[in-house]
C-alpha cells in the first residue's frame, strides 16, 4: 500500500504524514512531496519513528517521483486562510496549484484514489475532475473532496453539548465544504434529540468552525491539526476499503447523479476501486430541507467556477 501526500511540508501535510506513519498498515510506503526544500528532511524526521512504514521525501517543481505506484494520493498543497479571508479568496492561488498537481497525478498515477484537501474544496474538486477528464483518465468513483473535518467537528460539538463521548457520535454532514453549504444532519444522530435553538446554533457553529480557528490563531494559521486528523481518518478508511474491509462508510464531496448539484457531499460506501455506492441522504427535518434548498445556488456557483478555470 503506497500513500502519497502532496503538500507534505505544510501544517496539514506534516500532521497528516505523522498520523499516517503511525497508523498505516505494516509494510506500507508513505511518499511525501512538497515544493519546499525541507520535505526530504520531514521524511527523515518521520523515518525515525519505529513503525514498519517506509517514508520517502521529494521536493522541487516535479511531483512525479513521489507518485509512481501510489494507490492513494492526498493533496493538501496550497495557501492557508488568514483572518478576513473567505475560501473564495483562496481560489486564485490554490486553483493553479491543484491543476498542476492533478496533471502530474493523471500522467503518473491515473488509477490512484485521489483525496483533495486544498480549499476551496467546493471548487478545487471540480478543477481536479476537469483536468482528469482532459487527460482521459477521469473516474468519478476515484475522486474525493475530503470534507471529514466537518464530520469530526460536528461529532465533537454534539458530544460536548450533550455530555457524550465524541467517539460514540457520528453526524452525517452533507452538501459542500464551506459556509452555508455545510449541512450537518443532526436529526439523524441516534439516541439524541435537539431543540430547534440547539439545531440552529450547532449548525452555525459547524459551518463557521474554520473561522473560529483562524481567529483564535490570530493570523498565525488555519485549521491544520484537526484537518490533518480528518484527512488521516479518511485516508485510512480508503486503505481499509482497498484491503477489502466491508462496510467502510464515510461522507465526502464527490460527483454523483446530479440530484442536488454535480458535486455533493453524501455518505459513501467505499471499496477496492473507490466508491461502491452513493447513499441517499435519508429523511430530513424541515430545518435541514430548507437549509439544503438554500445552499444549492452557492454550491453550484462554486462548481461552475472550478469548471470554467480548466476550460
Amino acid at each position: 500500500m503506497k500513500v502519497a501526500v502532496l503538500g507534505a511540508a505544510g501544517g496539514i501535510g506534516q500532521a497528516l504524514a505523522l498520523l499516517l506513519k503511525t497508523q498505516l498498515p505494516a509494510g506500507s510506503a508513505l511518499s511525501l512531496y512538497d515544493i519546499a526544500p525541507v520535505t526530504p528532511g520531514v521524511a527523515v524526521d518521520l523515518s525515525h519513528i519505529p513503525t514498519d512504514v517506509k517514508v520517502e521525501g521529494f521536493s522541487g517543481e516535479d511531483a512525479t517521483p513521489a507518485l509512481h505506484g501510489a494507490d492513494i494520493v492526498l493533496i493538501s498543497a496550497g495557501v492557508a486562510r488568514k483572518p478576513g479571508m473567505d475560501r473564495a479568496d483562496l481560489f486564485n492561488v490554490n486553483a493553479g496549484i491543484v491543476r498542476n498537481l492533478i496533471e502530474q497525478v493523471a500522467s503518473t498515477a491515473p488509477k490512484a484514489l485521489i483525496g483533495v484537501i486544498t480549499n476551496p474544496v467546493n471548487t478545487t474538486v471540480a478543477i481536479a475532475a476537469e483536468v482528469l477528464k482532459k487527460a482521459g483518465v477521469y473516474d468519478k468513483n476515484r475522486l474525493f473532496g475530503i470534507s471529514t473535518l466537518d464530520v469530526i467537528r460536528a461529532n465533537t460539538f454534539v458530544a460536548a453539548l450533550k455530555g457524550k463521548k465524541p467517539t460514540d457520535i457520528e453526524v452525517p454532514v452533507v452538501g459542500g465544504h464551506s459556509g452555508v453549504t455545510i449541512l450537518p444532519l443532526l436529526s439523524q444522530v441516534k439516541g439524541i434529540s435537539f431543540s430547534d435553538q440547539e439545531v440552529a446554533d450547532l449548525t452555525k457553529r459547524i459551518q463557521n468552525a474554520g473561522t473560529e480557528v483562524v481567529e483564535a490563531k490570530a493570523g498565525g494559521g488555519s485549521a491544520t491539526l484537526s484537518m490533518g486528523q480528518a484527512a488521516a481518518r479518511f485516508g485510512l478508511s480508503l486503505v481499509r476499503a482497498i484491503q477489502g474491509e466491508a462496510n467502510v462508510v464515510e461522507c465526502a464531496y464527490v460527483e454523483g447523479d446530479g440530484e442536488y448539484a454535480r458535486f455533493f457531499s453524501q455518505p459513501l460506501l467505499l471499496g477496492k476501486n473507490g466508491i461502491v455506492e452513493r447513499r441517499a441522504l435519508g429523511p430530513l427535518s424541515a430545518f435541514e430541507q430548507q437549509a439544503l434548498n438554500g445552499m444549492l445556488d452557492t454550491l453550484k456557483k462554486d462548481i461552475v467556477q472550478g469548471e470554467a478555470f480548466v476550460k
